[in-house]
């Protein structure tokens, strides 16, 4: 999964992404709240973690822009203002939720999953193709009675195909949502991960799942 830290104070933001890096999420920062609602607008994340005092725009003003672009992305704020009537302003602006600084990451984390367990995201914790079963939340995956060991990358990538089973995904797509924006779309990085996957999923006994389709990308079915 995809996620987006718009956040000004920097050991804040490494904070998070470290320790959202480590459950196997995709991430991308901004520093202030004109980048976070560009970035937020230009791709699409799985959920947004949103200061709310922010150089040049508010977390407040970067919540509406979202939502009247139409966006529904969800969105948590982080603020260390206490005042009700400010987290009314928030959530009526759009956001799904609002913690208060300091947080720990588990309880943030936590407020993260109950938002990504809504129906448009993921409903189970298990993704399951044929005999291949992905276990989100213990980062496993097993196909039949065997254990498949994939590198953090390898088991983002293969959510991803899972998730949008049975749809062909270019290599745009991928990239866009699996690797984070500094990565080289020039890069041979997506066929080298998609081989590397298909040798550790195509195990003796259980049909190929991975397919290429010419000039337009690939499809797991």
């Amino acid at each position: 999964m995809k996620a987006l830290i718009v956040e000004d104070e920097p050991k804040i933001a490494q904070f998070i992404q470290k320790s959202l890096q480590s459950e196997y999420f995709v991430v991308d920062c901004a520093p202030d709240g004109e980048k976070g609602s560009y970035l937020a607008r230009l791709h699409d994340y799985d959920i947004i973690i949103l200061d709310n005092m922010l150089p040049y725009k508010t977390g407040l003003e970067v919540c509406k822009e979202i939502r009247n672009f139409g966006k529904n992305t969800p969105i948590i704020v982080l603020s260390v203002q206490t005042e009700v009537n400010q987290r009314i302003t928030l959530l009526n602006a759009g956001a799904d939720d609002y913690l208060m600084k300091p947080f720990s990451f588990e309880e943030l984390h936590a407020r993260m999953r109950a938002l990504l367990r809504r129906p448009q995201h993921v409903s189970s914790d298990d993704l399951v193709l044929d005999t291949l079963v992905l276990n989100l939340d213990a980062h496993t995956v097993r196909r039949g009675e065997h254990e498949v060991h994939l590198t953090r990358k390898e088991f983002m990538l293969l959510y991803y195909l899972m998730k949008h089973r049975g749809n062909v995904l270019s290599r745009g797509t991928i990239m866009e949502h699996v690797w984070d924006m500094n990565a080289d779309p020039f890069s041979n990085t997506i066929e080298s991960h998609i081989l590397s996957l298909r040798k550790k999923i195509n195990i003796e006994g259980h049909r190929k799942l991975i397919t290429t389709v010419s000039g337009r990308g690939y499809k797991i079915e």
